[in-house]
């Protein structure tokens, strides 16, 4: 097996400030503004930095700053102040109110949330990426929470459920393609096996979403005109990511797509327009900030051994088959727990799962699809997360408000446990 070293468990010293600051604080003043997210990063950060007397200062800048400036975490942020601009330039030419309009001219309020998970699993399955979905479809979620009485929260969870079902699942996700390859196994029947395990998750989802807006009206008692040139730059958005586009060629030809059309129809001029692009960036900067300084923190953490430490704990308690995939399970969870990143927790703990699948005879397409079930479980909880950041900082709340409303996420996690304990699906061992 692959020699795990034991790491040390005061490493995660800066992860538990952060954790009892930004939640601890809320959940004791119930109010969980009273702690903002960037000041409790930023105390959790110096925490970590005057950490380890051995390792001189400038070495410690330097580990936090490689951590923050890592490719993933880079890429995160310039999502996040695209989107941003995107979604403000669609908004001020009236994109936003077109295709709401449609949406509760055409569907009645107590299936709007249905509608918006379902067609978040079908994009994110289509597109492979839980943030071109999340940045596709949070401004609509939003114009809905608006028009109706369906709480914010609930409807940025949706876009969220939806977002990490295909995630999940797509054979072009990132996650999919490192789960399959470190367990040895394809693709495709690394989907076929997680399938089978996700699918009565979804389907509770989509009824607990129907049960819970059963009762909800939309505000305004009016006819609902729209301007379907307007939804234009959301439908544009849609079928290009869909196509498999890089999500940041999609966001930056939305905001021209958006842009032009307001120039023409005379929503915009030319200085409204930079105007507009310019406050959805700074309306997503403090999140962007946030980010970076995660990575900074999740940076020294490994460097002191904290996510070394987890893994070996978690690993050290196997001791049969169904305790193999609870392992497998274990160690995936406590390092997206740890940094946030689906895929890197993936990439991370892959090689000692495949090492434990192997000694405990557990079929690969089952230790694939564990590796991405939880993955995707704990990125779509998390209130660090990159979605949930995203979500939260278009949104205008507070990540926290969002957690009670993570139907998908928690069910798939669910599902996730009943398949190891039934040992679910039961399929042919491939020779």
């Amino acid at each position: 097996m692959t020699q795990q070293t034991k790491g040390k468990a005061s490493a995660l010293f800066p992860l538990l400030i952060f954790i009892l600051l930004f939640i601890g604080t809320g959940v004791l003043t119930k109010d969980f503004s009273n702690m903002p997210l960037n000041v409790a990063v930023i105390i959790a950060a110096a925490v970590a930095i005057f950490m380890n007397r051995k390792v001189k200062l400038a070495k410690k800048i330097e580990i936090f700053t490689k951590g923050a400036g890592h490719e993933n975490i880079m890429l995160m942020c310039i999502i996040f102040v695209l989107a941003g601009a995107f979604s403000e330039v669609a908004k001020g030419m009236g994109a936003v109110d077109a295709t709401v309009n449609l949406g509760l001219s055409l569907l009645p309020a107590n299936l709007l949330m249905v509608g918006l998970f379902l067609i978040g699993c079908f994009i994110s399955i289509t597109m492979g990426t839980s943030m071109g979905t999340v940045v596709a479809l949070t401004p609509i979620g939003i114009g809905i929470a608006d028009q109706t009485d369906i709480p914010m929260a609930l409807a940025m969870a949706t876009v969220i459920g939806g977002a990490m079902f295909g995630d999940n699942l797509s054979m072009i996700s990132d996650t999919t393609i490192a789960s399959a390859r470190t367990q040895n196994t394809s693709m495709s029947d690394k989907f076929k096996t997680n399938f089978f395990i996700v699918l009565p998750g979804a389907l509770i989802t989509a009824l607990i979403l129907w049960f819970i807006t059963s009762g909800s009206h939309i505000n305004q008692l009016e006819d609902y005109s729209y301007n379907l040139v307007k939804v234009i730059p959301y439908l544009a958005v849609l079928i290009v990511a869909i196509l498999g586009v890089n999500v940041v060629i999609v966001l930056i030809g939305g905001i021209i797509l958006a842009g032009a059309i307001g120039i023409i129809d005379g929503s915009y001029t030319g200085t409204t327009l930079l105007q507009a692009a310019s406050q959805g960036v700074l309306n997503m900067e403090d999140i962007a900030i946030v980010a970076l300084f995660i990575g900074g923190i999740i940076g020294i953490i490994q460097y002191n051994g904290g996510i070394d430490y987890l893994l070996h704990v978690v690993s050290n308690k196997i001791k049969s088959k169904k305790g193999a995939e609870f392992g497998i399970a274990g160690l995936v969870s406590v390092a997206d727990i740890s940094t946030a990143n689906n895929t890197i927790s993936i990439i991370m703990t892959g090689p000692l799962a495949k090492d434990i699948a192997s000694k405990y005879n557990v079929d690969p397409r089952k230790s694939a699809s564990i590796l991405d079930i939880f993955a995707a479980c704990w990125q779509g909880i998390v209130p660090y997360g990159g979605q949930m950041l995203a979500v939260a900082g278009l949104a205008s709340i507070s990540p926290i408000s969002i957690m009670p409303y993570s139907f998908y996420p928690v069910l798939l996690g669910i599902c996730g446990i009943t398949a190891i304990l039934f040992g679910f699906p039961r399929r042919k061992v491939k020779q």
